[in-house]
């Protein structure tokens, strides 16, 4: 299989609505060679959090890295190179937190889980759903 970069929303999806997973998604992890998240996904948890954005989030904030762990999953990493990456690339989509997971996905080779078609525009993504 694959080593997979669960986007923010997959990966909450995987501990905390399930449902809303879709088959092919929920083959994909218990497939993975490794499932990854990025560490930009737990400041955008927290961001959204804060802002009242992710209420339903608040009460699994403070427990994100154990969950990962408990999940068994690992924290990709965030170089300066993904970071140069994200910002330089032409892409017209703004969000940083995408920018940043999309360039962690396509620099170390991962399969990118998302349900956000916005990755499709980028043919050096594997994204799938």
């Amino acid at each position: 299989m694959a080593t997979l970069l669960l986007d923010t929303h997959a990966w909450v999806w995987s501990f905390a609505d399930e449902g809303r997973l879709s088959p092919r998604a929920r083959r994909e992890i218990e497939g993975a060679d490794a499932v990854c998240v990025s560490p930009i996904s737990f400041f955008e948890i927290g961001q959204k959090v804060r802002i009242g954005r992710w209420p339903a989030m608040e009460p699994h904030a403070a427990r994100l890295p154990g969950i990962l762990r408990e999940q068994g999953g690992t924290l990709a990493p965030l170089s300066p190179e993904i970071c140069l990456h994200a910002s330089l690339r032409d892409w017209d989509h703004r969000d940083p937190f995408d920018r940043l997971i999309a360039s962690t996905a396509e620099l170390l080779d991962m399969v990118l889980l998302s349900r956000d078609p916005v990755f499709g525009a980028l043919a050096e993504v594997r994204a799938r759903w």
